[in-house]
């Protein structure tokens, strides 16, 4: 076997978990053969460069070999190699999602405390009985 379509190589490779799921982001165009966008049907043989955009990542490797059997995932990773600008870029990726701001810390105030509470309430005139009610009675 010297070429094989590249939604199964990519399905053998583990980098997605289904054929379908590959096929689908091969048709969103998020797949890349040697600088072209790629269809599923597209084969692709040994030495061909395949650009994905896994999320916000975007990862380059070559093919190494070719596979039409989904494998355990160390066989699966001899099947390409990932070049060493798209590891520094996955690397600065992942450190910045670490780096990243704790979404709780964007939170200036949490609960009021009591105090505020009963602040809160003599601003407003804190009278539960002031409320508008949906009763019939017309006082």
């Amino acid at each position: 076997m010297d070429r094989l379509r590249i939604d199964k190589w990519l399905w053998a490779a583990r980098f997605f978990k289904t054929r379908s799921l590959a096929a689908e982001e091969l048709g969103k165009n998020r797949v890349q053969v040697n600088g072209d966008t790629a269809k599923a049907s597209r084969e692709v043989k040994p030495g061909d460069m395949v650009t994905l955009r896994l999320g916000p990542t975007v990862r380059v490797v070559q093919v190494l070999g070719l596979s039409a059997q989904r494998g355990p995932a160390p066989v699966a990773q001899l099947l390409y190699e990932e070049t060493a600008e798209s590891l520094q870029a996955t690397a600065a990726a992942r450190e910045q999602r670490r780096m990243g701001s704790e979404p709780a810390l964007s939170i200036e105030q949490g609960r009021p405390t009591k105090r505020d509470r009963r602040n809160l309430d003599a601003a407003k005139g804190g009278e539960w009985d002031n409320r508008w009610s949906a009763s019939l009675d017309d006082d």
